[in-house]
């Protein structure tokens, strides 16, 4: 299989905007072959990764396999690095939660400037889906939302269900080494958040490393909840049955949270990475997964829906 969806029509050129506390950003706007029908602001997930969703270890692609995916169907694109990563100015590690919020509003400002008078729709994967929320709740004139793998419950109490997931789903030999070590992953875990919530630096030193403090206190404290209350556009939110870092029963709750119409999707073998995975989940699969591309059938779930939404 290849390791992403192949483009087969239309174009990409690159496309430089600053945020609003003028730091330069830069992404790619694709365009379809002919006249586009609506346009996707394309939000990556959290971690030091650019425009396509790659970070130097782990090269994801989801932005990049979306962007050709929706230029097949008539859809433009904008994705683009984050700040601090690729092309783009500014210090990742110092950059909060806010200021990612930010930048996908420069980024939406840029889109629409790119291709006026299209229908509009985010599309956030992850820590994107929880940028796009907040985005969506102070714009009224979005055509859709489109949520993968996006939490909906508050930062703190994902990262709980998260490290409890992890320690639940070690592979036999880490499971053994936890246990006769007599490490409690959860603990500590709770532990290093109390350090960062106690912090007041942008950046601070845990065990010898410089870690994004800012951003980690902004996370625990984000709501979706609250955020989604205020999103009127329509909502496709897909979450895997086996993602071990969003809790797929926050689709229920994000369809009760938000006012408008929600459609969600929880394909049984689906993981994080948005790849499906037949076998038990585990961090220990995702080198593997990332040999495959992007699922085929999310793909194609999430294209239909953008130009049905754009109608």
């Amino acid at each position: 299989m290849t390791a992403s969806h192949v483009r087969t029509t239309g174009t990409e050129a690159e496309r430089r905007f600053e945020a609003s506390d003028g730091v330069p950003l830069v992404g790619t706007l694709a365009r379809p072959e002919g006249e586009p029908v609506a346009a996707a602001l394309l939000i990556p997930g959290s971690g030091q990764v650019d425009r396509n969703s790659d970070h130097r270890r782990m090269r994801l692609g989801v932005t990049r396999d979306l962007a050709a995916a929706l230029a097949d169907s008539g859809v433009a694109s904008l994705r683009y690095d984050k700040r601090g990563v690729g092309a783009s100015g500014g210090d990742y590690l110092s950059a909060g939660l806010s200021d990612n919020v930010a930048d996908a509003t420069a980024a939406l400002a840029e889109l629409r400037a790119a291709v006026p008078g299209l229908p509009v729709v985010l599309i956030g994967h992850s820590e994107g889906g929880i940028i796009a929320t907040q985005v969506a709740a102070a714009d009224a004139a979005l055509a859709g939302v489109v949520l993968l793998a996006a939490p909906g419950v508050t930062g703190e109490e994902m990262l709980a269900w998260q490290a409890q997931r992890v320690a639940d789903a070690l592979p036999p030999f880490a499971r053994f080494v936890v246990r006769v070590l007599r490490i409690d992953v959860v603990r500590q875990q709770r532990r290093t958040l109390d350090r960062l919530l106690a912090s007041t630096d942008d950046v601070i030193r845990i065990q010898g490393q410089r870690v994004n403090a800012k951003w980690h206190r902004e996370l625990l404290a984000s709501d979706p909840a609250r955020d989604l209350a205020q999103v009127a556009a329509p909502i496709l939110a897909i979450t895997g049955g086996k993602d071990l870092q969003v809790d797929p029963d926050d689709l229920e709750r994000i369809a009760a949270a938000a006012p408008g119409p929600v459609e969600t999707r929880r394909p049984a073998d689906l993981t994080h990475l948005l790849r499906d995975d037949p076998d038990v989940p585990s961090l220990g699969a995702y080198r593997r997964l990332l040999r495959e591309p992007t699922d085929a059938a999310l793909l194609e779930r999430v294209v239909a829906w953008v130009v049905a939404a754009a109608r």
